[in-house]
């Protein structure tokens, strides 16, 4: 297959960035298979943490889309100076964020889980689990918003890199810590929690020395192009200007991530009413589910870098064709991903539990899991460049609509009123999904996104 020039600069963008989301996906999918051998608890207790954790670090993913929509344009600009600033600043805000958020997670630990519908059998796991993530809150926040500040400039491999260190490092300590392999401790779930840390902390080492800048490299260059990690009394100094700028674009997002953490929270506790055995099953599709996520937002990353970039360079059908490229082969690719998720959906689920119960529920979601992809995929691409023009509001519109109007409202239905139980949960996540890309698709092609200040 022979690709342009655009393609293979899409390729080169996505296709590390693939890795490193599968990668970090793989934390949470290693905890949920390693734990699985204590039990359906064990499952459960990792699944319920999910949403507290994503709730809070939707704080960072919301101020890293303003991150990366200003480092592309100053890419774009050739503009060093400013993305210095918006380098130190973004992350020192999120050292300083992450910081107050850890504490009241560590308090609230029992409670949240408590609130997600943990059981007697689950509640001590999940609390115990969910307090040590919070201890290590600045080492998982701290890789993210480096990752969007390369992302502006394209540069996907370093953050695929320290993804891959973190997650050797998890397995690791995963395999010592939850079954007390050479003489460590038998630690069970809150071990798995143990590894994920570490592995963070490794990650945030390597993510910081690579932008550290020449003067620390033994080649005299410095490891990522553009972003620099260069302190002085200007970039030290807080930018109000800029750090509206960033805020701006970011404010939509963090509307759009508090719609998404609700319409989740709302849609688990709708689950977790169905028993033990049937959130051990949701949790180990809805897993699967967030694996194949990475496609959508690795080209969605592509999409959002190269379109930024060329609005930076007044180039609006530059952006436009930069992100149409990146849906045409990330949809290609999602929807083979949907075939072999129909084909081997028995040995997928299979991999988690050896509960035939709870294989059989699985595998017969497994088959709308599988429908989803292409809308999926085309909706995060299309997202992300608009995202990456820093039109973030309209994603955050149709997101609000979907989960928390669409999502939450048919599977509450479909439980108490149809009974069809998680099927019929499952089957409002795939309107949900459809419904978005629609509304995403029809914003792309009014180019109105084109246009937009940053």
């Amino acid at each position: 297959m022979k690709f342009s020039i655009l393609e293979r600069r899409v390729l080169a963008i996505a296709a590390p960035a693939v890795v490193e989301l599968l990668l970090t996906s793989l934390t949470s999918l290693v905890d949920t298979i390693m734990v699985g051998k204590l039990g359906a608890y064990a499952i459960s207790a990792v699944g319920l943490t999910t949403q507290p954790k994503f709730i809070l670090l939707s704080v960072f993913v919301a101020l890293n889309v303003g991150t990366t929509a200003l480092v592309a344009r100053f890419r774009g600009q050739n503009n060093k100076s400013d993305a210095d600033i918006v380098t130190v600043q973004s992350l020192f805000l999120t050292i300083g964020v992450a910081v107050i958020l850890s504490v009241p997670g560590f308090l609230c630990a029992r409670s949240a889980v408590l609130f997600m519908g943990a059981g007697p059998d689950t509640v001590d796991a999940a609390a115990g689990y969910f307090r040590i993530i919070m201890l290590g809150f600045v080492p998982t926040a701290l890789p993210l918003t480096i990752s969007a500040l390369l992302r502006g400039v394209g540069e996907t491999r370093l953050s695929m890199r320290y993804s891959a260190a973190a997650n050797i490092v998890n397995v690791i300590f995963n395999y010592l810590l939850i079954y007390g392999h050479f003489g460590f401790p038998r630690l069970g779930v809150e071990g798995a929690a143990i590894a994920t840390v570490i592995g963070n902390c490794v990650a945030s080492g390597i993510a910081l020395w690579a932008i550290l800048g020449p003067r620390f490299h033994r080649n005299g260059k410095r490891v990522s192009e553009f972003v620099e990690l260069k302190l002085n009394r200007r970039t030290l100094t807080p930018d109000f200007p800029m750090l509206w700028r960033l805020l701006r674009v970011g404010l939509p997002s963090a509307a759009e991530q508090a719609a998404l953490r609700v319409g989740l929270l709302m849609y688990t506790i709708t689950i977790t009413g169905l028993g033990t055995a049937v959130f051990a099953a949701h949790q180990i599709v809805l897993t699967i589910l967030n694996l194949s996520f990475v496609t959508g937002q690795a080209f969605g990353i592509a999409a959002a870098s190269l379109a930024g970039q060329a609005l930076g360079r007044e180039d609006p059908e530059g952006a436009k064709a930069a992100a149409a490229a990146s849906r045409r082969i990330g949809s290609v690719i999602a929807t083979v991903m949907g075939i072999l998720m129909f084909l081997f959906r028995q040995q997928l689920v299979s991999l988690f539990t050896n509960d035939q119960a709870i294989i059989a529920l699985g595998v017969s979601i497994m088959i709308l899991t599988a429908l989803i992809q292409p809308f999926q995929s085309s909706f995060q691409i299309y997202a992300g460049a608009l995202r990456g023009a820093g039109d973030s509001l309209y994603p955050a519109i149709s997101l609000a609509v979907g989960i928390l109007i669409i999502r939450p409202v048919l599977s509450y239905v479909s439980i108490t009123v149809f009974g069809w139980g998680l099927f019929g949960a499952w089957c409002a996540l795939f309107v949900d999904q459809t419904v978005r890309f629609g509304m995403i698709r029809h914003r792309f092609n009014t180019g109105k996104w084109l246009v937009k200040k940053v």
